[in-house]
């Protein structure tokens, strides 16, 4: 008779890399909701009303930061510990430190590289969206939604 141990051993990993990967793919879903009403909300005031670009790209990172807030909290990490002050204030800080990312990333493109027009401008807000979404993840996951030791 023998015993397969090798199953134990793989299995158990899966579990937590089965998590990762839906809370990669929860936090897609609500930052792609996002990163659509950013663009939506940009693009209709530099293009449509012809304001300036930071004014266009500022409005649109803090309304699409409050936005995210209520489907971070109640869709990608709903298991996590509930809504506090202290969570608050930590999603709203990082939250600006991303939108500060993303805005003097933009800025370096568009005023820095004089990427300008209509589509090089959408494709500067698309990297510094990328990049700060990236810093995102790592301090909501950390800091800002962290696991309630009782639900564990």
């Amino acid at each position: 008779m023998t015993v397969n141990l090798s199953e134990e051993r793989v299995a158990a990993p899966a579990l937590p890399v089965r998590r990762l990967v839906l809370e990669v793919v929860n936090f897609a879903l609500v930052g792609g909701s996002g990163v659509a009403v950013n663009f939506l909300v940009f693009n209709v005031v530099l293009h449509g009303l012809h304001r300036a670009a930071m004014v266009a790209t500022v409005l649109a990172s803090l309304i699409a930061m409050g936005g995210n807030y209520l489907g971070f909290r109640y869709v990608t990490y709903r298991d996590r510990a509930s809504r506090t002050r202290r969570q608050i204030a930590l999603f709203f800080g990082f939250s600006g430190i991303g939108v500060a990312l993303e805005i003097g990333l933009f800025y370096a493109g568009y005023h820095g590289l004089g990427l300008a027009g209509p589509f090089e401008s959408n494709v500067v807000k698309a990297a510094s969206i990328v990049l700060a979404s990236a810093f995102r993840f790592l301090v909501y996951r950390t800091w800002v939604f962290q696991h309630d030791a009782r639900r564990a």
